[in-house]
């Protein structure tokens, strides 16, 4: 009691004799007191993992609670097949692989290409030939030494074989051989297996060696950037749901780290033998660690005010009262903390409302992750100064 009397009475005093400084430089200036105050070297802080943010503006209160799912959109996803089977010749990448769009995934060999660019090389010719006796039997018959039948033949001869050379270029073109490329001195004997979209490679589906036939997926890739968080909501909150609300999720195998949504559509029918609606929500900011399958749970925001919320992990209570660490300073490679007094309100979803009950600096940083071990070590210090 007389350490915390000491405390008080040294504020007012510093206040009185400097009321003219800013709010932050009273805080940095306050003298640190053993029982409100400790410090940790750069290598504690790396040993016991410290974090820090700073108290941020939340949405909590009037809200929805839901499970859901993450997702990637069908248009999202891809499944690599080649039209024509054949042997893997060559894989170039590997579950987990992130890649771009067009880039070379795998090739496979199969003599039948070789054939239909032969056939589509032997077309040309035969074209090139067609023109010709087309243009002989024109000039025949202008001379009177030809009949206009052996004209009409040519002509037929000539279109039929174009049809043929634009069906292999179509063929050619769709298993991904360029047919400007194609000459006699440049037969492609392998087909160059590429990514519809960009990516990382979900599953790798063949070895090198197996036979592929057509049709029959090689590869599937997810753009887990686009991942979308699928919620579910009972028919009583229904009505309460619109687009552009705010949720705040969580993993369920990462309960304390959270990430943000906003509702972009909502589903007007009930999902299959249940009476749950499904809410889409597109997911703000970064994306790391989540995958395509992940369960979640939510909270939906309905109100609009915001109140100042610090993660749940970052409050500590000592004998029924609620405190927060601050960064006071740093130096020497030393960071200084000082406990502050808080008032805890609402909680969800990994954080809860505070109100402060002694200002601090704008911005300050506090501890979000580990406050429980500064805690430790500031009691350590306070039993070694108090016997």
């Amino acid at each position: 009691m007389k350490n915390h009397f000491f405390l008080i009475s040294s504020v007012i005093l510093l206040y009185s004799c400097h009321s003219n400084k800013s709010t932050e430089s009273t805080l940095l200036s306050t003298p640190i007191s053993e029982n409100t105050s400790t410090y940790l070297t750069e290598e504690q802080m790396k040993s016991i993992q410290i974090e820090l943010s700073s108290i941020e503006k939340k949405q909590l209160g009037a809200s929805i609670k839901a499970n859901g799912i993450l997702k990637v959109p069908n248009q999202n996803k891809a499944s690599v097949t080649t039209l024509i089977g054949g042997v893997v010749n060559s894989l170039l990448v590997q579950s987990g692989s992130t890649i771009k769009q067009g880039q070379l995934l795998a090739t496979i060999a199969n003599p039948s290409f070789v054939t239909m660019q032969e056939d589509f090389l032997n077309t040309n010719t035969k074209i090139e030939l067609a023109q010709t006796e087309l243009t002989r039997q024109k000039n025949m018959q202008q001379g009177n030494a030809g009949s206009l039948k052996n004209v009409q033949i040519a002509e037929t001869e000539l279109k039929l074989l174009q049809i043929k050379k634009m069906s292999l270029k179509k063929q050619l073109e769709l298993i991904g051989i360029n047919t400007q490329n194609i000459s006699a001195n440049n037969i492609q004997s392998n087909l160059s297996i590429v990514s519809p979209i960009g990516g990382s490679v979900n599953k790798v589906l063949v070895n090198i060696g197996s036979y592929v036939d057509a049709n029959s997926p090689i590869a599937e890739i997810v753009d887990n950037n686009q991942l979308h968080l699928y919620l579910y909501v009972y028919e009583k909150d229904f009505l309460q749901l619109k687009e552009n609300q705010t949720v705040h999720f969580t993993l369920t195998n990462n309960p304390v780290k959270e990430y943000d949504a906003t509702i972009f559509n909502i589903s007007n029918t009930f999902e299959d033998n249940t009476k749950s609606i499904a809410i889409h929500a597109a997911i703000q900011g970064d994306k790391k660690g989540l995958i395509d399958g992940m369960s979640a749970t939510a909270v939906i925001s309905l109100a609009k005010n915001t109140i100042d919320a610090v993660p749940s992990s970052a409050i500590i209570n000592q004998d029924g009262k609620e405190y927060i660490f601050v960064v006071s300073k740093k130096e020497n490679h030393n960071t200084f903390f000082e406990k502050i007094p808080i008032r805890k309100g609402v909680s969800e979803v990994g954080y809860s409302e505070i109100t402060l009950l002694q200002e601090i600096p704008p911005k300050s940083q506090i501890v979000s992750k580990g406050a429980f071990f500064i805690f430790s070590k500031m009691n350590e210090n306070n039993h070694e100064h108090n016997p």
